[in-house]
């Protein structure tokens, strides 16, 4: 049994925990450190989207949330470019922040 040691990145989510594979080959022992480090990277992307969605949500002035919203936008789209979120959750999610901004007084 060969033992892999999870890469630790400087993110919220550095995990240092041992994994116990049963990969044989070079590449398969790549491909695992490859999609744990790929997989740590998406969790802090996706999180760090959500706090920002949080945090414009509980927004009160209309001029800062129209000065956020297009950051926002941005997050999502990149999100469903990498396929980490669906282009129509994104979409789901923009129309919602839009509709928030409309709906502030």
């Amino acid at each position: 049994m060969i033992i892999v040691y999870l890469p630790s990145l400087k993110t919220a989510f550095r995990e240092n925990k041992k994994e116990y594979t049963m990969a044989n080959h070079k590449s398969a022992l790549k491909r695992i450190r490859n999609s744990n480090t790929k997989r740590l990277r998406n969790r802090y992307q996706a999180k760090t989207t959500r706090n920002a969605m949080k945090s414009f949500l509980a927004l009160t002035d209309k001029k800062e949330a129209q000065k956020q919203l297009p950051t926002l936008v941005s997050m999502l789209d990149r999100l469903a470019k990498r396929n980490i979120i669906h282009k129509n959750k994104a979409s789901n999610l923009k129309s919602e922040l839009a509709v928030h901004v409309n709906h502030i007084k």
